[in-house]
């Protein structure tokens, strides 16, 4: 019920919501409206290489890595977390406020994006974040089932995970142009969908063989492996970027 009345909510407020120049229509631009063809709802090759080809620019490339690490906690999160916090106790309830506290967090996280972006190089921000959430789940069963230690790491990865969505989203839309904004969105929704599909069932078949407590120390050490890999590949982007800047500062 709540979910109805929120959509019904949204969608007054988009019918209210007056068109920019971003989105203005054909007409008002001067151009004649398409025709709508019955073939222009089915995929096309062309569309899927188009999009493809966005992963040549390195900022989209390195964000979407990023982006479907920081998707791969919520992977772990919905899967084999929730069996080992029913293996050590914890009752429907209490597992429903650790997701609850995780949202919050990440809410007021996304609020601080602003701000992060002027703290620095945004790509390290992100992959420290992401390092920093992927850490903190990965150290579970660590905690000995206690709930405050628990209820304590939620809300510490919550945050960070906040502060990635964010930034992903204004470096995409930064490094992509006016009209491949929804090209993007596709491409950073099959990476998200991707991991979701892979890492619960690699999850489950590392606990069926090494236990559930090995595979959140396998996945998470596996995964900072990752993190240390893309942070090699943005120093040495920066560095190609400022060299590339020297030189042409030289010709000048």
């Amino acid at each position: 019920m709540v979910g109805v009345v929120r959509g019904g909510v949204l969608i007054v407020a988009l019918l209210f919501t007056p068109e920019t120049g971003f989105f203005a229509s054909p007409r008002e631009q001067g151009a004649v409206r398409a025709r709508f063809r019955a073939r222009d709802i089915w995929p096309r090759l062309s569309d899927y290489w188009a999009s493809l080809m966005l992963l040549a620019i390195p900022a989209i490339a390195l964000s979407l890595a990023i982006m479907a690490m920081r998707n791969s906690t919520y992977s772990i999160q919905t899967s084999v977390y929730v069996v080992y916090l029913r293996q050590v106790g914890l009752v429907g309830t209490t597992i429903g406020i650790l997701f609850s506290a995780a949202e919050i967090a990440s809410g007021f996280g996304a609020l601080f994006a602003g701000r992060a972006m002027g703290l620095g190089n945004a790509q390290r921000t992100m992959l420290r974040g992401t390092a920093i959430s992927i850490l903190l789940i990965a150290l579970t069963p660590l905690l000995g089932g206690v709930l405050a230690m628990l209820l304590l790491f939620q809300v510490m990865r919550g945050w960070p995970e906040g502060v990635i969505q964010p930034l992903v989203l204004s470096v995409q839309a930064r490094a992509a142009g006016r009209h491949q904004q929804g090209a993007v969105v596709g491409l950073r929704q099959t990476g998200q969908r991707f991991t979701s599909i892979v890492v619960p069932p690699i999850m489950g078949a590392i606990a069926d063989r090494f236990g559930v407590s090995a595979s959140f120390l396998l996945i998470g050490g596996f995964m900072l492996l990752l993190c240390i890999s893309v942070a090699l590949i943005i120093r040495r982007v920066g560095r190609r970027r400022s060299l590339d800047e020297s030189l042409a500062g030289a010709t000048d």
